[in-house]
């Protein structure tokens, strides 16, 4: 299979009961040791300002903007204490690996510190924990019908609305999300 790095996975309607209920999450990394991404579309009623501030980051060097109420998400079940972002492009971040053109990822504090002024990044995802995967184990969720994929865009990880991503990223597959069916079979 090749790999899904910088795809979305789209959850099938089979998965409403459980922790990835209309799920989409952007694929980091996925190779043949397994996979690692990062939900996007699940706030935890945090906003970045509120994180800040508990990290201790708050300050002349952060100016309360707009773009600082965005919301914190949940990234996914693993390590919740751990957080990720997910951010457009610029120089000279050296703890943020570039993902795609337009996406890079990072662990480091570094980035916090500057969003919301000039020098931080222009999008940016603050996601909380994140979903993973074992060898084969994405694959095999996929061929049980599990989850949709397509390829990511900056347009939807940045640009849409949280409560609409699920929809938006079914509509780039070319149908409505009240025709994906809950049944899954095989022909």
């Amino acid at each position: 299979m090749d790999s899904l790095q910088n795809h979305f996975l789209i959850a099938m309607p089979a998965l409403a009961d459980g922790f990835f209920d209309r799920a989409v999450i952007y694929i980091c990394e996925h190779d043949a040791r397994g996979a690692m991404g990062l939900m996007i579309n699940k706030p935890i009623g945090l906003d970045v300002n509120e994180l800040l501030e508990q990290m201790g980051l708050e300050g002349d060097e952060l100016r309360r903007i707009p773009a600082l109420d965005a919301k914190v998400v949940v990234g996914g079940p693993v390590n919740p204490e751990r957080g990720f972002v997910l951010h457009s492009p610029q120089p000279g971040w050296a703890g943020s690996t570039q993902l795609s053109d337009d996406i890079m990822l990072t662990t480091s504090r570094d980035v916090l510190t500057k969003v919301g002024t000039n020098e931080g990044p222009e999008h940016f995802i603050v996601a909380l924990g994140y979903s993973g995967w074992s060898a084969g184990q994405l694959e095999q969720e996929l061929a049980d019908n599990s989850w949709l994929t397509i390829p990511a865009n900056s347009a939807l990880l940045f640009g849409a609305p949280h409560e609409d991503r699920w929809q938006q990223a079914s509509r780039a597959l070319g149908f409505e999300p009240w025709q994906i069916s809950n049944q899954t079979g095989h022909a």
